[in-house]
């Protein structure tokens, strides 16, 4: 179920300070009968090209406990690899202008409805396969099922975010970031290198899908480590928390925090 909040989370009076690193209470949510405080930590915005070890060294080891879970924005790790297009770079044919005009605009984003997004996913797939997915996905809305085009044209191609001309951050106006290369090996790059169990994960306040986890997570269901960021405690605005600290607190107090008012659905 979709848990909606409008604008940035970043509520001041849940905001802490710790060995100079800023981060924000995001409330305790129970998995399984285990009670977990969520600290979503605030960074620079990470551009392209930077080293998301020392992002994580940086901002959020001063933080990190044992036990912990670290969830990382695949945003981030991918900009952090490179994985980005610009959009002078994806020049918009008549196809992508016909095809756009049909897609569905989904209540966090533009999604393919945007002819440079689908520009770029045909040249990425080939115009024939996005052609077939299009045919495919018309006549599967008819019969009410959704979802058809990304599951023929696969993750890769769903989890492209950006062009979105109004975003908070100017960079994502004019740039698409890809999804992210090696989601595992990343994770485990980070267990190796900080010690800091993490999940590598594609959130938004529809669902959250785990794409990697560090070694030491193996035996944990990616469906309870989801379930503890269930309502996306990065946010979906101007944050600038791309990394949410997941603490099992057992029966200790949590930290005193100011709800934030969840809404029906998204204005926009």
């Amino acid at each position: 179920m979709a848990i909606w909040y409008e604008g940035n989370r970043n509520n001041v009076k849940n905001e802490r300070q710790q060995d100079g690193i800023t981060y924000y209470i995001r409330g305790v949510h129970e998995v399984d009968g285990v009670r977990y405080e969520r600290y979503a930590v605030k960074t620079h915005f990470i551009g392209r090209g930077e080293d998301y070890v020392e992002v994580l060294r940086q901002y959020v080891l001063p933080l990190y406990q044992p036990g912990d879970v670290v969830t990382l924005g695949e945003k981030v790790i991918s900009m952090c690899q490179g994985n980005i297009v610009s959009i002078d770079e994806v020049h918009v044919g008549f196809w992508a202008k016909f095809l756009s005009k049909f897609a569905y605009r989904s209540a966090t984003g533009t999604g393919l409805s945007e002819p440079h997004k689908l520009q770029l996913t045909i040249d990425l797939k080939g115009l024939p396969l996005v052609l077939w997915a299009s045919f495919c996905s018309a006549v599967g809305k008819v019969f009410g099922k959704r979802g058809v085009f990304f599951e023929i044209l696969g993750r890769d191609i769903a989890g492209i975010d950006g062009f979105y001309p109004e975003s908070m951050f100017e960079t994502y106006r004019t740039t698409a970031v890809l999804s992210s290369s090696e989601p595992e090996k990343v994770c485990a790059d980070i267990y190796e290198k900080l010690g800091i169990s993490c999940v590598l994960v594609d959130a938004n306040d529809i669902d959250v899908e785990v794409l990697g986890k560090s070694p030491d997570l193996a035996d944990v269901s990616d469906e309870n480590l989801a379930e503890r960021i269930r309502d996306n405690p990065a946010g979906q605005d101007d944050e600038l928390t791309p990394f949410i600290l997941v603490r099992d607190i057992g029966d200790q107090p949590a930290q005193e925090y100011e709800p934030l008012v969840a809404v029906d659905a998204p204005k926009h």
